[in-house]
């Protein structure tokens, strides 16, 4: 029977050994932290608010208490073509795209709209459409549908609003 052989350890080569000692010297100095400065007053600048932010949440305070009927009317007239709001915040938008704190500033306003219309939803009498949504749910697409008005032609706009209040479950069906 043949013997098995011995395996010999595996050692560092002197070479090995030297350049990991220059690379790292035994005593490494401390490091000094610098003297601590005395506390400065931090500055903070808050911009004022655009156009459209002052434009939506201007709306969202227009439709606290309203029926739910001509609050989407409200948000509907808001957002006709040619009116002020969209290309309010079409330009701010545009303008904020590599400013993040304008950003969520304007995305806040917007969803300070989408609550306001939550919650006149939920207050609502039918307060839910036929579809069976939850009010946040319906407030957004609600809101979206109104916001997409903005790209009908003028003559198409009466006969969205209806959709949208159909949708909502506020105005007759038509057949």
């Amino acid at each position: 029977m043949p013997r098995a052989r011995r395996r010999r350890r595996k050692t560092k080569t002197r070479r090995a050994t030297r350049i990991v000692r220059r690379v790292l010297p035994r005593s490494a100095p401390a490091k000094r932290r610098p003297a601590p400065r005395a506390a400065r007053p931090i500055r903070i600048v808050v911009p004022e608010p655009s156009r459209a932010e002052t434009l939506l949440l201007t709306l969202a305070k227009d439709l606290a208490g309203t029926p739910l009927d001509r609050a989407l009317r409200t948000i509907a007239d808001a957002f006709v073509p040619g009116a002020e709001l969209p290309r309010e915040v079409f330009n701010a938008w545009i303008k904020t795209r590599r400013e993040k704190t304008a950003s969520l500033a304007l995305s806040w306003a917007r969803e300070q709209l989408r609550l306001s219309l939550e919650e006149t939803i939920a207050r609502s009498p039918r307060g839910r459409a036929s579809l069976g949504l939850a009010p946040d749910t319906l407030a957004w697409l609600l809101l979206a549908a109104c916001e997409a008005i903005a790209h009908e032609p003028p003559s198409a706009v009466p006969d969205r609003v209806r959709a949208v209040l159909e949708l909502s479950g506020h105005a007759a069906a038509s057949g």
